[in-house]
């Protein structure tokens, strides 16, 4: 199959669990084309995607909702996977999904969408994005456990396969 991996990321770190679910998605045998959803004309030529965005202000990426905007209709048309990235800390800060996510999933079709934590490197963030840090109290590090989004992926393999989805 060919796949869409598209993830709005910032900083870099929901990008790099974006590569991660490409990779795996690669290793089983699929055409990848791992973009920037600003860079992603159509969807029609792909046969499945995969959504991630970061989260900022408790919403999804406005590139992320751009590009359902646009293709919503076809997204709907075919298999779709939704991820997001940004909670971090133990315990996760924010706890709450996105207020976008449903909303999201629900115009794309999306299979259950995904949270994984996040990295937070303070030293990375604008002044705007401090501010906010500072006002949730959110913990500095990597968070992210790449071996569950992996899992995930390999979840995404078997569901393309036919066969039932990996707890």
């Amino acid at each position: 199959m060919r796949i869409l991996v598209t993830v709005a990321s910032r900083h870099g770190a929901t990008r790099e669990i974006g590569e991660v679910v490409a990779e795996v998605l690669r290793e089983a045998g699929h055409e990848v084309e791992a973009l920037d959803p600003d860079e992603v004309r159509t969807v029609e030529t792909y046969d499945a995607a995969v959504l991630g965005s970061s989260v900022y202000v408790g919403r999804l990426a406005a590139a992320l909702r751009e590009l359902v905007d646009r293709e919503a209709g076809q997204l709907a048309a075919r298999p779709v996977w939704l991820f997001w990235s940004g909670p971090v800390g133990d315990p996760l800060v924010p706890p709450a999904p996105p207020d976008d996510v449903a909303s999201v999933a629900t115009r794309t079709g999306a299979h259950p969408p995904r949270c994984f934590a996040g990295r937070l490197d303070r030293q990375k963030l604008g002044l705007a994005e401090r501010a906010l840090v500072a006002m949730i109290d959110a913990e500095q590090g990597d968070f992210r456990d790449m071996d569950d989004v992996r899992s995930w992926a390999s979840s995404i393999v078997d569901q393309l396969a036919g066969r039932p989805p990996r707890r």
